[in-house]
């Protein structure tokens, strides 16, 4: 069994290469960076390295070798050969791979081969459609037909933590990618054209829109709100964070609002959302990653977007009926840090209103802007961390007390 693997970087080799490559296939890595491409070349495997606050251990990944992007003749040839592939190389690249997975497609078809299931493993809302309308642009009506029934556009979850690998984290080795033991891989089961293939810790799963908003509303919701709330308490690590009890008991109670958010809106248990919680909060303790709150929380513009962790997530929850008063202690300290990284504002309820409408598209009455500026002031009073997420007790007790 043959897999293209395109993109050879953290995610690509951490994670989805090395479940291919466990899985029994001969993994083919598509990537443009030289020095990558040449040493899966020449020794045919690289190492992960799982760690944790309780030590770490390398796993070799096998029956690999690896293409230069730039050599489109033979990233063709590798796409119409394999029995499955995945990308894995951003979402700013998509495009500019997209030529090439169409001139592999077609050589499939020219050479009869059957249908093709493309996981893409990209951090991009809706990447399936999105790599839908990069390809049809290069292919003709009769081939945006063939492309419907024989190519399976399936997107995935990703829910491994992979920070940016420092040096002591590579050991002398270039190669090594240092990960946590999380290692499911949710993807669109309805997205498959023929047979789901045979991949370690695959999970298949519909309706997948539901898995999409569980990692972008919990998660990295979560994620960011732990790194936003480090930001305003100096700390460097996500691990320094998520240890102080104030920004542990807001961070959950954030996740739990999206939680109840959308199990409302998809009709799912809520018992086993919380056990996903848990495991979150507890992975986000792991001292080995050596993740910042810098890496985290940077580019706060798009985290404040309309659609995304901190500002989708209090949309849905208002939608559900849920008054989202901790993800809004989270979203106020993203604004500040986005002030902060701002030459052209300073730290004030005028600018904070202004980043709301023209980033996160809130009308300045509307009752997400008014909460959201709510937590804003207090932090801008230099209220503690403690009297802030008192006053978000107070909200979600007047709230719960509206409904019964």
């Amino acid at each position: 069994m043959k897999a293209v693997m395109y993109g050879g970087g953290n995610i690509g080799r951490g994670f989805i290469g090395a479940l291919l490559s466990q899985s029994g296939y001969e993994v083919t890595f598509i990537d443009v960076s030289r020095p990558v491409v040449d040493t899966l070349r020449t020794n045919h495997e690289y190492s992960v390295r799982y760690v944790s606050s309780k030590g770490s251990y390398d796993v070799a990944i096998t029956n690999v070798t690896a293409i230069d992007g730039n050599d489109s003749e033979a990233v063709a040839n590798a796409i119409a050969e394999c029995d499955v592939m995945a990308t894995a190389v951003g979402a700013r690249i998509l495009k500019a791979i997209s030529h090439n997975i169409v001139a592999g497609i077609r050589k499939r078809w020219e050479r009869g081969g059957k249908e093709l299931n493309i996981i893409i493993c990209e951090n991009l809302m809706d990447a399936n459609k999105v790599l839908e309308d990069m390809l049809k642009k290069e292919l003709t009506p009769k081939e945006q037909k063939m492309l419907d029934k024989t190519v399976g556009l399936v997107e995935a979850s990703i829910g491994r933590m992979v920070p940016v690998q420092t040096d002591q984290m590579k050991d002398g080795d270039p190669l090594r990618v240092c990960v946590e033991h999380y290692g499911f891989l949710p993807v669109d089961k309805a997205a498959f054209k023929g047979e789901v293939p045979a991949i370690k810790n695959l999970v298949p799963f519909e309706p997948f829109d539901f898995y999409i908003k569980r990692k972008l509303y919990i998660h990295n919701m979560g994620h960011a709100v732990c790194a936003y709330l480090g930001d305003l308490l100096h700390y460097e690590y996500i691990w320094q964070a998520i240890d102080v009890v104030e920004v542990r008991n807001i961070v959950q109670n954030a996740m739990t609002e999206s939680a109840l958010a959308l199990c409302r809106k998809y009709n799912m248990e809520f018992d086993g959302v919380v056990l996903h919680i848990t495991d979150l909060l507890q992975r986000f303790t792991n001292a080995a990653l050596n993740d910042t709150c810098n890496r985290v929380g940077q580019d706060p513009a798009r985290k404040l977007s309309p659609d995304d962790r901190l500002i989708g997530s209090i949309s849905l929850a208002f939608s559900q009926g849920i008054v989202p008063a901790y993800i809004a202690v989270g979203a106020a300290a993203g604004i500040r840090r986005y002030i902060i990284q701002s030459d052209s504002m300073v730290q004030s309820v005028d600018c904070a209103q202004q980043v709301l409408q023209s980033v996160s598209g809130l009308a300045p009455d509307s009752k997400e802007a008014r909460l959201i500026l709510d937590m804003y002031k207090l932090i801008l009073e230099g209220k503690s961390l403690g009297s802030i997420r008192r006053a978000a007790d107070a909200i979600k007790a007047e709230s719960l007390g509206d409904v019964i």
